[in-house]
């Protein structure tokens, strides 16, 4: 696996942003707004394909990002829930009440917004651990985490 770099972790963040408003927020009213997997929900397999899809490329981000696994986790919950509406939208009779929670429930906004926090509040070292730990450098990342209260973790990019 090639290294990444803090140019990676912010190209992952803005990917992220992307498919979130792009999935939950392409048309805004206020505090609601609507995406394509809301407007998808309401064709047949394709609504689906799309949430399912989706829901799989922002895990995948997750562990590029090296998300913690309750953020991976809270991911999860979200887009299960938004998973599960669409394909029970799939059962005749049964597709109005799931299309419509499927249209209101920003299941992919919110896990989008948990993994952007995440990247938020991590220090990225472009090093690994053992490096730091070496040369030093990790008392000093350590006390950059304790002086802003924004940070909440570390994470080394070469590990």
């Amino acid at each position: 696996m090639a290294r990444r770099s803090i140019a990676d972790i912010e190209k992952i963040w803005l990917n992220v942003d992307r498919l979130k408003k792009t999935s939950d927020r392409v048309v805004g009213f206020g505090p609601f707004g609507i995406g394509l997997d809301g407007l998808l929900t309401w064709i047949p397999v394709v609504g689906t394909a799309y949430t399912v899809g989706a829901a799989g490329w922002l895990l995948m981000q997750a562990v590029k990002a090296k998300a913690p696994a309750g953020t991976v986790v809270q991911m999860l919950g979200y887009l299960g829930l938004d998973s599960a509406t669409t394909a029970i939208g799939e059962v005749p009779f049964l597709d109005f009440v799931p299309s419509v929670v499927d249209v209101l429930f920003p299941g992919h906004l919110l896990a989008a917004k948990a993994l952007q926090n995440h990247i938020e509040t991590t220090h990225w070292v472009e090093g690994s651990y053992a490096d730091a730990r070496a040369s030093g450098e990790h008392d000093r990342h350590v006390e950059k985490v304790r002086g802003d209260r924004k940070l909440k973790r570390i994470v080394y990019l070469h590990d």
